[in-house]
């Protein structure tokens, strides 16, 4: 049961006899900060009275005297100027966490209306190794995906993989003049990444940027250009080279993936749209969409902007051609309701032309949405930049994570077995990256702090692995049989202010998902996550568990269980694993 929810129906109809808008006066009932003075607080009575010409107080005197009343609630109080405070009964709380016990999906119901999404995530460019700066995309879209998904939603994943545009131009001509043919052979991935570096920095060297509109000026920069255009065009030594370097970029790729535990439906290249390209252009052209200018194809969207670039003078397309064409192909060939690009906030520009053309184009039935996030940082507290060559490979980010950790995990649980420590250390390495990312606002920058993230207190995975882990200790130590306790269903008793409180947070799980559904921010789930372990903390330190009295233990044992059971599952929507010890 949501409970939020259910008590924004309790107050629909009365509000709906002051205001049309009632959408946005329910949206103020939230849970209330201080547990307190009650478990929700309303506080649209002081806007709606501003509206109306009314004293806020008396108004929400008024609104209360005419709620239905109800058993699941204590008649609501109204505070200061105009704050309405709600409280459920006890024993309302404790059948429906007795009910949520009983559930599979621990109260969270699938979405009435379910949806069909593409989303697109990770999409690296495969001429270099995976680097750090590949982590928000791969680990955000995973959690979206992994949440519609358990919400009720059909998610289609595709990971639309850099294989054919400016860094194969760059890599060509690395190749052509500066491979090292024995550091080739033993490691072509490394030589590559070599290669692409090295450019780089010869087109810095020379003056200019490979991003510059006029790669004329820089003769490097127009020497990797025209290695593209030969690739575009078909030139058979370009694409025996494309052909003999896409495995090894693939072969690289996945062990990371498997490691994150992240799979696609799709992996569909810009290489695979290239030849739907000439027939994008000439649609856009006939439709009076493009026009020519100087040579060059572009879609003028306003006075502000500089156009969007869909083919250049010398016949090369562009990110925008490729990215038109995907929106086709995948409205047409999968029919979604909406498509997330969970892509960085640097793409904003790009991402707003490419909404605008796309409607205008006529695919404008269609959700498109740029889940736009922002930089990891240094210790520095600058962003961690690609084109500089000295970002940190995702490999040797999680062998680090995961050699940090089993220091941890050596430390705490010495006496667990060589191999079972290991294992571990795997699932508190790689969960510390990912819930460090996905606990930060997906829209704001965080620094990269490796003793924050393995910390064992605090908001961090290792402190939500150790949670679930100590009630497995306590089922352990107690030898709880756990399928009988969950077939029996004891009744729940909240006689304790942390028994009743852990109850509230246990029914507020359903909350936490449809707030990161609506907002596609993970973020709403490891902040409560966080609010969940630190009741359960509360209630674990006051109130004994397997010395209490038979009744009384069975239904601690229930709140236990139940909070284990939400704590992997919210972990596991994040794309982490929990341990039975720690």
């Amino acid at each position: 049961m949501n409970l939020l929810a259910w008590l924004r129906e309790q107050l629909r109809p009365v509000i709906g006899q002051y205001t049309d808008d009632i959408a946005s006066y329910l949206a103020m009932v939230q849970p209330a900060r201080d547990h307190r003075f009650g478990d929700y607080q309303a506080n649209f009575c002081m806007p709606l009275a501003r509206t109306l010409g009314r004293k806020p107080h008396e108004l929400a005197r008024e609104i209360v005297s005419k709620l239905v009343a109800s058993e699941a609630l204590m008649p609501p109080e109204v505070a200061g100027p105009g704050f309405i405070n709600f409280r459920f009964r006890s024993d309302f709380l404790a059948r429906q966490v007795r009910t949520l016990a009983g559930d599979e999906r621990l109260g969270v119901p699938p979405v009435s209306t379910p949806r069909r999404w593409v989303i697109d995530f990770s999409s690296p460019n495969v001429a270099k190794p995976m680097h750090v700066g590949h982590l928000r995309s791969t680990i955000l879209g995973d959690a979206l995906t992994r949440l519609l998904r358990f919400l009720g939603h059909e998610v289609i994943t595709d990971n639309h993989l850099g294989d054919w545009g400016t860094q194969f131009g760059m890599l060509l001509y690395g190749y052509k003049h500066f491979r090292d043919e024995q550091a080739l052979q033993k490691d072509p991935v490394r030589e590559m990444a070599r290669l692409y570096v090295l450019v780089r920095q010869k087109i810095r060297e020379a003056g200019g940027s490979e991003d510059e509109e006029e790669e004329a000026a820089n003769p490097v920069a127009e020497a990797c250009r025209k290695e593209t255009a030969r690739l575009h065009a078909g030139d058979p030594e370009n694409l025996r080279l494309w052909h003999m370097m896409m495995p090894w970029c693939l072969t690289e790729l996945q062990p990371i993936y498997q490691r994150l535990d992240i799979h696609f439906d799709y992996t569909l290249g810009e290489s695979f749209y290239q030849p739907m390209l000439p027939a994008v252009v000439e649609d856009l052209l006939q439709k009076g969409i493009a026009t020519y200018s100087e040579g060059a194809v572009v879609v003028f969207l306003n006075d502000r902007e500089p156009p969007a670039l869909i083919r250049k003078r010398d016949g090369a397309y562009t990110y925008m051609t490729t990215d038109l064409a995907t929106i086709r192909y995948r409205v047409e060939q999968f029919q979604p309701h909406a498509i997330l690009y969970v892509v960085d906030a640097r793409q904003t520009l790009h991402f707003k032309q490419l909404f605008a053309i796309a409607r205008r184009w006529g695919w404008d039935r269609v959700q498109l949405e740029h889940i736009a996030f922002g930089a990891v940082l240094g210790a520095d507290h600058r962003p961690i930049k690609t084109r500089e060559g000295g970002a940190v490979e995702l490999a040797q980010l999680l062998d680090e994570a995961v050699r940090r950790a089993r220091s941890v995990v050596d430390a705490n649980s010495p006496h667990l077995p060589e191999a079972q420590r290991a294992v571990i250390a795997e699932a508190v390495g790689i969960g510390a990256v990912k819930y460090a990312d996905l606990s930060q606002n997906r829209t704001s920058d965080y620094v990269f702090n490796w003793d924050k993230m393995l910390a064992m207190d605090g908001n961090t995975a290792a402190y939500m692995q150790y949670a679930y882990a100590r009630v497995q200790s306590v089922f352990r130590k107690g030898e709880i049989d756990i399928a009988a306790l969950r077939l029996q269903l004891p009744d729940i008793t909240l006689e304790t202010q942390e028994e009743r409180h852990l109850a509230l947070m246990l029914l507020r799980f359903p909350e936490a998902l449809e707030n990161a559904a609506a907002e596609f921010k993970p973020h709403f789930i490891t902040a409560y996550l966080w609010d969940l372990a630190t009741a359960y903390s509360g209630f674990y330190q006051t109130c004994p568990i397997l010395r209490a009295e038979p009744a009384r233990r069975a239904s601690r044992l229930l709140l236990c269980d139940a909070t284990a059971r939400i704590i992997q599952r919210g972990l596991e929507l994040l794309g982490i694993r929990t341990v039975e010890q720690m």
